[in-house]
Formats: structure tokens, C-alpha cells, sequence
């Protein structure tokens, strides 16, 4: 019989088990440590736990953390668990910024704000702002996304607008380091007036919902930002689906970006399209309902 060789046993076996499980596998050797803790092996795991048809819901209650699971779409009953943040702090002075890969991107808003980058599933953290933060986290003003770049090194993505001056930085985990990229110029989107969404990732691109909640009432903007050239461009928002008040909020389905668009016309109504060709498309399976209930959780893998 052939013997199996390690890249088989890391890259084709071990990155298809659960996280929890994989890092039980570290203690089997030095070996099998430092093998499972590389930037490659973890950005395979990543990307098969992404493709999972189980995710999970994490959202922050009055007084406690929840996780619970999500099996191909449905919520799972009676599989809500507690989970408890790695600094001590009250869960109303977290807020979570963005979700990438079973990672998760916590500030915690204090007298001086701190960014975490938090596994539940793994309990590890780190803290990475440091000295980068210099004030104040402003829930419309500061935004964020992570991914993993052509070396497989994990960065993180700020955007700060305040006082209508854009700044974007990015944090890279490999060199434990921020460093500052050119923002988009000429725009007023820095203004007070517009809030930013947290950042979602789809096609190598991360997307921002920008919206101007002041005049004119109801401007939606679509900022994208290109993880291999590092650079930000802004996408029209749906034309056909100009109607105020109205809503919007990424997903994706297939690995494509996704927009739910919930407008106000009479009654409240939301509408599912996806972004195909450079185009906003009516999603084939989409159908115009009546919105019942909103529920809005953190998701990470």
C-alpha cells in the first residue's frame, strides 16, 4: 500500500476537520504544530470552512455573547451556547466591525478604543491597534474587512472618515505592522452625513454600503475595494431599486456578492439581487415579499 504522504495528510485531510478538532492535532507533535499553524494550511482550512453548508450565528446580547448553528440555511434548535470575550469586558462596549473565515473583528469601546482580532471556535486573540488607534471609535465613521493576500498573509482593512478627511489603513498579521493606502479623492463621502457599513468579502473584492442619512435623504454609494491591487473604486447602486426610504445589505450566495434591498413603497418590501458582469441582476430564485421581521447577527464560519 502506498504511503500517504504529509501534504495529503495536512492539506486533503486534516483542513477538512472542524477547527476545534485541528488544533487538538497540534499536540500530536512539534511537527504537526508548527505544520498546522502555517499561513498555508490555515488558508486552505479557511476556505473549505467557508464552503461549508454549517455557519454560524454569533450576536451580542444584553449581557452575554451567543453562538448558535446554522446547517444550510436553517437555524438549528436548542444549540445556542454562551461564549465568553477574551478581555473582561461588558458585551455593550463591543462591537463587532466585520467577519472573515471564523475570524472576528472586535472593537472594544472604551475611553480609547481597541481592535481585536477574536476565534471564537480556537479562543485565540490578538490585539492590534496598539498605538494606531489615536481616538475614539465612531459607529458611522469607522469600518473595516479582512482577507488573506497573494501570500497567504492575513490582513486587516480600517477606513476612518472624520472631520471630511478619508484615511484607509491596513494591518498585516505577518509583519504585526499597520501601513497607510491611497483613499479615493475628489469624494464628499467622508462627510458626517454618511454612515459606512461593515466591509463583506466576495470575489476578491471587499464591499461597503455608504449612505447619506441627511441630505439628500436616502443616497446610497457602493465602495469596493480590490484585495490584490489595494486600490478603491465606487459601484452604482441598483438604479431600478431608487426608491426612499430604502435599505441595503450585502450577503453572498455562490461566492457572489449579493444585495437585499428593503424599500419602503406602501409597505415594507425587500428585493434580492446579485452583482454579475459588472451589473445589478434580479436573482433568478428572488421573489418580492413582504418583510415581516428583521433579526441582524454577527456570522462568522
Amino acid at each position: 500500500m502506498e504511503r500517504v504522504g504529509d501534504d495529503m495528510i495536512f492539506e486533503e485531510i486534516l483542513s477538512r476537520l472542524p477547527a476545534k478538532v485541528v488544533c487538538r492535532f497540534k499536540c500530536v507533535s512539534k511537527q504537526w504544530c508548527y505544520e498546522l499553524s502555517t499561513p498555508k494550511f490555515v488558508s486552505i482550512h479557511a476556505r473549505r470552512v467557508g464552503n461549508s453548508i454549517q455557519k454560524k450565528l454569533l450576536s451580542l446580547k444584553e449581557n452575554s455573547i451567543v453562538v448558535d448553528d446554522i446547517v444550510a440555511g436553517n437555524l438549528e434548535d436548542n444549540t445556542s451556547k454562551t461564549v465568553t470575550f477574551p478581555y473582561d469586558v461588558h458585551p455593550s462596549f463591543l462591537r463587532i466591525i466585520c467577519s472573515f473565515n471564523g475570524l472576528i473583528l472586535v472593537c472594544i469601546k472604551r475611553s480609547y478604543s481597541e481592535l481585536v482580532l477574536w476565534n471564537p471556535t480556537t479562543r485565540r486573540f490578538k490585539l492590534i491597534s496598539d498605538d494606531y488607534f489615536v481616538r475614539h471609535f465612531g459607529r458611522h465613521n469607522d469600518t473595516g474587512g479582512m482577507y488573506f493576500d497573494e501570500d497567504n498573509d492575513l490582513k486587516v482593512l480600517h477606513i476612518n472618515c472624520y472631520s471630511d478627511i478619508h484615511t484607509a489603513h491596513v494591518y498585516s498579521r505577518r509583519h504585526d505592522s499597520w501601513r497607510q493606502l491611497n483613499f479615493l479623492s475628489g469624494t464628499q463621502l467622508a462627510s458626517n452625513f454618511y454612515s459606512w457599513s461593515p466591509g463583506i468579502y466576495s470575489g476578491k473584492t471587499i464591499y461597503f454600503m455608504v449612505s447619506n442619512y441627511w441630505i439628500p435623504p436616502g443616497e446610497r454609494n457602493i465602495v469596493a475595494f480590490d484585495v490584490i491591487s489595494e486600490s478603491f473604486s465606487i459601484l452604482r447602486f441598483p438604479e431600478h431599486m431608487e426608491v426612499n426610504p430604502c435599505q441595503g445589505h450585502f450577503l453572498t450566495i455562490s461566492n457572489k456578492l449579493h444585495l437585499i434591498v428593503v424599500q419602503y413603497a406602501g409597505e415594507l418590501i425587500a428585493d434580492l439581487v446579485k452583482y454579475e458582469h459588472d451589473d445589478w441582476i434580479k436573482d433568478k430564485y428572488n421573489s418580492r415579499q413582504q418583510v415581516v421581521d428583521n433579526k441582524y447577527l454577527g456570522r462568522y464560519n
